[in-house]
């Protein structure tokens, strides 16, 4: 882009199939991405991104700095937010209208930070060992800001792993026979509301499991006494005594799936009978209930199995949960089954946040990255949990992206104001109101004078 600010001095071009149309480009008056403006309100009413930065060592000696470290954060955030996950689109970005205003400071009457900047930001400042322990804990704090607004009563975590492919030489990168591919193998902890409470990146080879005390530990540790219940769900890759121990020396209720095995098969052997008679049309679903003990564990736990009859199928589908819990057997199920959104947010962090895009050639940059894709999901999620209307409640991050972020608006500017013209195509007018609406409610009310 030979001059990104748009051609000021130079005249339209026109189309042939019809003469009455006329092209002119405008860069610097124009924006696709004025959607992003509710989000900086959202940031501004909760206390996010500013907060974040106070918690960030700024590395830079120098005394010519153009942005503050919470632009340049922000600036991070917001292009991932946007859709933007490669530094290589600063370069445009920087120039962006709407950017600019997130970014806020000098880049409202200059630019935002440049690829260059952006670059060493993300790969030299942030990789510092402190800043990256500091990263770690700021989706955690980011959802411990948004509780003070609305504190919860019940906190279920939902702890899951994922991949993320490498190419090339990678730092870390390794062959997952699993997700048969070469890739990192994160680890999320999710919450009911689907905000991510942490999350660690991790060599490819790793079990799905390991590391989760680091990841684990000081989720719990922010909740305890703040809420009344906390309860873990995890899948057979954290059937693991030692987490059993943990979570119940804390006093979390946890479901927890559980391998089978000859011995739990034969506890309830009286349920894999095939059924004498016709097969019916419809799935026949039993539960069963026992205290059960294996050889690595200390105690006896309950165990609840769930076996399903499918027409068309000659065996039963057989689950087994391992649980502290005293509900009766099929609801004790229905709750485990609930951990099945946990693995749509990863789906909805891969495809609107592009949270697998970690290009970086060392680990600590890679860490880096999926830390800032974290904190981009976490800002798109809040805003549909908490300051979306009815009508646009339930939809994904990617419609939010596509119908609300990525709105284009003319800029005008006059002496005392900056008017952004938004078109009234995916959302009209009213939804903005209801959603700034949604937001001011969240601001915290005035200090006493």
């Amino acid at each position: 882009m030979a001059d990104p600010t748009g051609e000021a001095n130079r005249g339209a071009l026109r189309l042939d199939f019809d003469r009455r149309l006329l092209l002119q480009f405008r860069g610097s008056a124009i924006t696709s991405d004025a959607g992003l403006l509710p989000y900086r309100e959202l940031d501004d009413a909760v206390g996010l991104t500013d907060t974040a930065a106070n918690t960030l060592a700024d590395a830079r000696t120098g005394k010519n700095g153009r942005h503050r470290l919470a632009g340049l954060l922000r600036q991070s955030v917001f292009g991932r937010l946007a859709g933007y996950e490669d530094v290589n689109d600063a370069d445009r970005l920087c120039h962006d209208p709407a950017m600019r205003w997130v970014v806020g400071d000098r880049a409202i009457t200059g630019s935002a930070a440049s690829a260059s900047q952006m670059g060493r930001f993300e790969t030299k400042w942030l990789s510092r060992p402190e800043n990256l322990a500091a990263l770690a804990d700021l989706p955690g704090r980011w959802v411990d800001k948004v509780h003070q607004r609305r504190p919860p009563r019940i906190v279920v975590l939902d702890m899951d792993s994922s991949e993320s492919p490498t190419y090339g030489e990678q730092e870390g990168g390794a062959y997952n026979g699993h997700f048969g591919c070469t890739c990192y193998h994160p680890l999320f902890v999710f919450n009911q509301l689907g905000d991510v409470e942490r999350c660690a990146l991790r060599s490819g080879n790793v079990h799905s499991a390991d590391g989760w005390h680091a990841v684990l530990e000081p989720v719990i540790a922010r909740y305890r006494g703040t809420v009344k219940r906390l309860f873990f769900r995890g899948d057979a890759a954290f059937a693991n005594p030692e987490i059993y121990e943990f979570i119940e020396a804390e006093g979390i209720g946890y479901t927890i799936r559980l391998p089978a095995n000859r011995v739990l098969q034969d506890r309830i052997g009286y349920l894999l009978k095939r059924p004498v008679g016709r097969p019916p049309l419809e799935v026949r679903r039993y539960f069963a209930s026992f205290s059960y003990q294996a050889k690595s564990w200390k105690k006896p736990r309950r165990v609840v199995a769930k076996v399903e009859w499918h027409p068309g199928e000659l065996y039963p589908r057989v689950g087994f949960i391992v649980t502290n819990l005293s509900r009766p057997a099929e609801r004790i199920v229905a709750f485990y089954n609930q951990r099945g959104t946990c693995e749509q947010w990863i789906k909805e962090g891969k495809g609107a946040i592009k949270w697998t895009r970690l290009s970086c050639r060392t680990f600590a940059a890679n860490a880096v990255r999926l830390q800032l894709h974290a904190l981009a999901y976490n800002l798109g999620n809040f805003m549909r949990t908490l300051a979306m209307p009815k009508a646009a409640e339930r939809w994904s991050l990617t419609s939010l992206r596509e119908k609300l972020i990525k709105i284009g608006a003319k800029v005008v500017s006059h002496g005392r104001y900056v008017t952004f013209q938004m078109a009234e195509v995916g959302v009209p007018r009213q939804m903005f109101v209801d959603i700034l609406s949604l937001i001011a409610r969240l601001r915290a009310p005035p200090a006493p004078a």
